[in-house]
């Protein structure tokens, strides 16, 4: 039952029936049956026993508010398994917001955090964010040819209601997700190593960070080094995909143009227009071309991220062995 969908009712019996009625924290008389993830973060509502415990009213509190955290109410209810939304990662920890907490107890900017209803309950843990965001793992779409065990793919009824929306659809680059700030910058782990492979786009964060506005951040792919593709001609080793104010994605034509502003070249459009199904797969070089993103052109924000936008990966693209940090450093080459 732990990982059967339940109704709210069925919910709330079975966190009861299972904790005795007893607030699973401090063993008074329960009151509340809290759900340890949101459940506007899931599709389906959430009503799963394994992410259910038994509060008493402060300690509800206290769990909302997340000064207790999710691990150790589960540990209180004796939950083994970790019931999560689907995209969202079990090798991340999160907060009930759905805010990732890293070792060093700060915390980064999750999809909800803006609610304001959020940003009240959150009072009390505010001082613990970062203005750091962790990019999001694109969901590859139903017809990609490569997908890992781990990845996310989006069902094709998500991708229907892509119909009749202006989309612009870009080439894949086979490099390293970039984060740039006004005073930072990070891979996708916010943890940001030296590495050889990283010390251009550093020097060029270091010469516009000045430019990029409080609380923005330029995304885009480090093609420095060379991964599993070589590249002869590129534009440039930092290709912007996409830019951010706060939780918002700007629009493409946004995107464009600050990018310019910023001395940055995109990444390569493929085609753009209004989504179709003869829009949905363009002609890529199967030799060198990992694949294509498709985005909307129009502004969205973080919580829409996962349902407006996809990959397609081709198959067989990654022909080298081990990991590319790991490996015989090789530079791609400018046009």
């Amino acid at each position: 039952m732990a990982s059967s969908l339940l109704t709210r009712d069925q919910f709330r019996e079975a966190v009861f029936a299972r904790d005795a009625h007893k607030c699973v924290r401090c063993g008074s008389t329960g009151q509340d049956a809290h759900h340890i993830i949101e459940r506007r973060l899931f599709p389906d509502g959430g009503y799963y026993l394994g992410n259910g415990a038994t509060l008493c009213g402060p300690c509800h509190l206290d769990a909302e508010s997340t000064t207790l955290e999710a691990d150790a109410l589960r540990t209180c209810a004796s939950i083994a398994d970790v019931v999560l939304p689907p995209h969202l990662y079990p090798d991340e920890r999160y907060d009930k917001w759905g805010n990732v907490i890293l070792p060093n107890g700060q915390r980064l900017k999750g999809e909800l955090f803006e609610d304001e209803s959020v940003q009240k309950v959150l009072r009390p843990v505010l001082h613990l964010f970062t203005n750091r965001v962790k990019y999001p793992r694109t969901w590859h779409l139903p017809w990609s040819e490569s997908v890992n065990p781990d990845d996310r793919t989006l069902d094709i009824g998500t991708v229907q209601s892509w119909e009749g929306k202006d989309v612009v659809i870009t080439e894949k680059m086979d490099g390293e997700c970039t984060t740039m700030y006004r005073d930072h910058i990070h891979a996708r782990s916010v943890d940001y190593n030296a590495h050889v492979s990283r010390d251009y786009v550093k020097a060029l964060h270091a010469r516009i960070a000045h430019e990029i506005p409080d609380d923005w951040r330029v995304c885009g792919e480090n093609l420095w080094a060379k991964h599993s593709i070589g590249y002869s001609s590129l534009p440039g080793y930092f290709l912007v995909f996409s830019i951010w104010d706060g939780l918002t994605c700007l629009t493409w034509d946004e995107t464009c143009e600050y990018a310019e502003m910023l001395g940055l070249p995109t990444v390569p459009v493929l085609t753009r227009g209004v989504w179709s199904q003869s829009l949905a797969m363009p002609a890529v070089d199967r030799d060198t071309c990992e694949g294509y993103v498709v985005r909307p052109r129009e502004a969205f924000t973080l919580s829409q991220f996962r349902l407006r936008v996809g990959k397609y990966v081709r198959r067989n693209h990654v022909q080298t062995h081990g990991h590319w940090m790991r490996s015989h450093f090789e530079q791609n080459g400018l046009r």
